[in-house]
């Protein structure tokens, strides 16, 4: 016969390693969290109008900790007006974000065609860039 130790020793060992157990499993799940996208109700003004083709990649980090690439002769169809600027959306394809979820994306463009942020149609929401970003881009005959 074995010795074994004393039952409230043995109580404190197990209690110790479930509540390890329960500090790495909520580790792990709050490392898996991504950030919300965060959004202003906004009023969309529908104005079609002149496309354009972006010149170069640009590569936006979103600030969700997600990164986007807009790719080199990517087309864009003017949608409309946000009190943030223009609303262009990609033709062709569909332009998404990405945070705890993803979303359908249309770049909002400033006076000076830098984007500034992202309209997401389906909420009718702004989703607003840490900093302006200018992308090279022109009108499509």
């Amino acid at each position: 016969m074995t010795p074994q130790a004393p039952q409230k020793y043995q109580y404190q060992r197990v209690c110790a390693k479930s509540h390890y157990v329960g500090i790495l499993g909520a580790i792990a799940m709050l490392a898996g969290c991504a950030q919300a996208i965060k959004t202003v109700p906004v009023e969309f003004t529908a104005s079609p109008g002149a496309e354009i083709v972006m010149l170069e990649k640009a590569t936006v980090a979103l600030p969700t900790g997600y990164k986007r690439t807009i790719s080199n002769n990517t087309q864009w169809k003017k949608a409309g007006q946000i009190p943030y600027g223009e609303v262009y959306r990609a033709t062709g394809t569909i332009f998404t974000i990405e945070g705890r979820d993803v979303h359908e994306a249309y770049l909002v463009l400033n006076d000076k065609r830098a984007l500034v942020g992202f309209y997401l149609p389906g909420e009718s929401k702004f989703s607003q860039l840490t900093q302006p970003i200018q992308l090279k881009t022109k009108e499509k005959p």
